[in-house]
């Protein structure tokens, strides 16, 4: 979380300082204009968060294609060494009851399938995120447009990408737990061991 928040507190000040040297408006302006389109890209992303929240499950099932991460993605999600930054992700599940930072009850089929769940609610969220967080762009008046609203878009889009690619990078391996799982309860059930 403080790493997002020092991103996002670095780029309003940025995107302030640029503005004030080039005079694109008066620097009163330019701070009202960064804070406004900031706390404008969090509102955004919060009502997103909401509605995709309250979709029914069966939309985001463990065997919706739509979900489904290649071999091709798996290797990209390799080379940008996922694994490695994956946990400096600001993960807000949690706000929604759900929190995806760490496996509670990693032996639950039930638990795991929720799991995936919550990754495939996370996913949509982050994405529909990307082009929603340009919004802003239409309410700022004249270059600011492009000077302030612009970036601030660009760094929450910046910001949605990397906790989807951290949540599809995870999704696969919840995938081959659950698998593994089932497989044992269909052997404990064809022995007659419960």
């Amino acid at each position: 979380m403080k790493l997002y928040l020092s991103v996002i507190s670095a780029a309003m000040l940025l995107i302030s300082i640029e503005n004030i040297i080039f005079n694109t408006a008066p620097w009163s302006h330019v701070v009202i204009l960064v804070v406004l389109c900031t706390a404008l890209q969090f509102a955004l992303d919060g009502f997103v968060a909401i509605v995709v929240k309250i979709m029914p499950d069966k939309l985001f099932s463990v065997e919706n294609p739509l979900y489904y991460v290649s071999e091709v993605e798996k290797n990209l999600y390799k080379k940008l060494k996922v694994r490695k930054w994956k946990d400096k992700v600001w993960e807000l599940g949690g706000l929604g009851g759900f929190s995806k930072k760490n496996l509670v009850n990693p032996n639950s089929p039930e638990y795991i399938e929720k799991f995936i769940v919550e990754c495939n609610k996370g996913v949509l969220t982050h994405r529909l995120s990307y082009p929603i967080g340009f919004i802003p762009m239409l309410f700022i008046p004249n270059v600011c447009m492009f000077t302030i609203a612009l970036p601030v878009a660009v760094v929450n889009l910046f910001l949605n990408i990397l906790p989807t690619l951290a949540l599809r990078y995870n999704t696969p391996k919840l995938h081959v737990m659950l698998t593994r799982m089932n497989k044992k309860y269909i052997k404990s059930d064809e022995r007659g061991i419960s």
